[in-house]
């Protein structure tokens, strides 16, 4: 289940709520009372990486391409077999 942040318009209240993407937005202040939550636009807690991944994303050092150097597996069977 997704953690949500919430602020409150009329005092200024933050919070979060562990809520299913199902569940109607919160709209009840817990400390003014008041019906003026509004649901906040937050960074997600997780980076993705790994392979199966963007090729681009998370690059460290001079790797360009991952997959490989443009030598792929049938490249060299193809050119021996040429010769």
């Amino acid at each position: 289940m997704p953690i949500y942040e919430y602020a409150c318009t009329e005092c200024g209240h933050t919070m979060e709520a562990l809520q299913k993407m199902s569940d109607a937005p919160l709209t009840d202040c817990p400390v003014c009372g008041k019906a003026t939550l509004q649901k906040q636009i937050s960074a997600a807690g997780f980076r993705l990486k790994g392979g199966g991944w963007y090729e681009t994303d998370f690059k460290s050092g001079g790797k360009k391409n991952v997959a490989g150097d443009g030598k792929a597996s049938g490249d060299s069977k193809t050119s021996s077999s040429s010769s």
